[in-house]
């Protein structure tokens, strides 16, 4: 176990930090989601077009969760233009996960998971100089509302 800025964390089985302590129930419930299937996806817009892609890492830290990403990719750049983001993903045996929200891009991610987002990228084959390379970023959310679903169609709203 780890200590920062006084929660006790811990680490999911992909490695990444999970900081408890500042996070409601409805922020763990969203990270145990993500962090228990191989990937989720994130939809951006471009104009009148969506953009569907998949991610694998999330964390929380701070009383938030905190996506990553590069500078570098379409992604980014669409949610420079336009924050509106969903996000699912699917959990065999319990139903889906929804969120959307506002992507805060002021990348305030400590370093507990800046070298878990770094290591996590790089065990996807990606290239960056370290946990602090300046193409490495990590967004979280605002505004955002998230709901558990099943296919008997039932929403079930998560308090964030």
């Amino acid at each position: 176990m780890a200590e920062n800025a006084g929660c006790k964390a811990s680490v999911d089985r992909t490695g990444t930090p999970i900081v408890a302590g500042a996070a409601s129930q409805g922020l763990t419930t969203i990270l145990e989601y993500l962090t228990s299937v191989p990937a989720w996806y994130l939809a951006t817009c471009e104009g009148d077009q969506p953009h569907v892609r998949p991610f694998s890492f999330a964390a929380l830290e701070g009383g938030r969760i905190w996506f990553c990403t590069a500078t570098t990719k379409d992604v980014y750049r669409e949610l420079q233009a336009n924050p509106k983001f969903e996000l699912t993903a699917w959990k065999p045996g319990r139903g889906w996960i929804i969120l959307r929200g506002l992507a805060d891009l002021d990348d305030q991610a400590g370093p507990e998971v800046r070298q878990a987002g770094f290591a996590h990228m790089a065990a996807l084959g990606e290239q960056h100089a370290g946990p602090n390379d300046p193409e490495l970023t990590f967004f979280s959310m605002k505004d955002a509302q998230t709901w558990l679903c099943d296919i008997e169609g039932t929403w079930e709203p998560l308090a964030l």
